[in-house]
């Protein structure tokens, strides 16, 4: 639990590190989003992050409310219209908190969210996605650099583990052919998933696929291969994010 509460930490510090003085009002590749609303959404879901693991019966009641209300009206009530400095600091403040709480949590722990519950150590992963893949598209919209490391496992981990849900968020039969994953990452280690002697295999490198399962590009402009119809099949679709499929990118949206 401490590992991947370190390599959160260490996310959060690259993003902020992209944000600390920038224009919040830029308009990210997301449509309709600027770099203040995706500050303003990963703050949100920190926050909802820490209740659901401080005060699960609590969760409950603010989920339900949040579906009738929707995300978008709960964010705008927050920090879409804060000065940027208080933006950032109540966003910092909440974001130690949940990682704080989360490094005393049994990584077993079931924890509920707005899908089927979840490992304390799953869900902790996911949140160093959700800060992977916004910022992502905080660093398209500000021209910043960000360098690959090898966090990005825990990225493709999910991307991976999504493949089912990726076909059922789709309203697709789930293809339960086996694939295999060999993805180079950053270090240049071979990560790998899936039986080996798999006819469907998906490679490249692993910031790539971390890109397509974010939907952070598109994947024409990407380096990764299938090879068979079904881990074809699957790249088309592939989702890493709980909730419906995302508009994406275009083709050769980014230089």
């Amino acid at each position: 639990m401490n590992e991947i509460c370190d390599d959160l930490t260490a996310e959060h510090d690259d993003l902020d590190r992209i944000v600390e003085g920038a224009d919040l009002d830029v308009s990210t590749p997301a449509p309709g989003w600027t770099v203040r609303d995706q500050i303003t959404h990963l703050w949100f879901f920190d926050q909802r992050a820490l209740m659901a693991l401080t005060d699960p019966e609590a969760f409950q009641r603010d989920a339900e409310e949040l579906m009738r209300t929707g995300a978008d009206a709960a964010n705008e009530q927050q920090g879409r219209h804060l000065p940027p400095d208080e933006l950032l600091a109540r966003w910092r403040a909440d974001r130690a908190a949940l990682v704080a709480h989360a490094r005393t949590v049994d990584p077993k722990a079931r924890v509920p969210w707005y899908g089927p519950a979840m490992s304390a150590r799953s869900f902790i992963t996911a949140r160093l996605m959700e800060t992977w893949a916004h910022g992502q598209d905080i660093a398209d919209a500000l021209g910043a650099e960000r360098t690959p490391t090898d966090r990005l496992r825990h990225v493709a981990h999910i991307g991976v583990g999504a493949r089912r849900f990726s076909y059922v968020t789709n309203g697709r039969e789930p293809n339960e052919a086996p694939i295999r994953v060999e993805l180079v990452a950053p270090s240049g280690e071979l990560w790998t998933w899936g039986p080996e002697d798999a006819e469907d295999r998906v490679t490249g490198p692993a910031l790539d696929f971390c890109l397509l399962v974010t939907q952070r590009r598109h994947r024409a402009d990407l380096a990764v291969v299938a090879q068979g119809p079904n881990a074809d099949e699957w790249l088309d679709i592939a989702q890493a994010f709980a909730g419906p499929p995302g508009q994406g990118r275009r083709p050769g949206q980014f230089a």
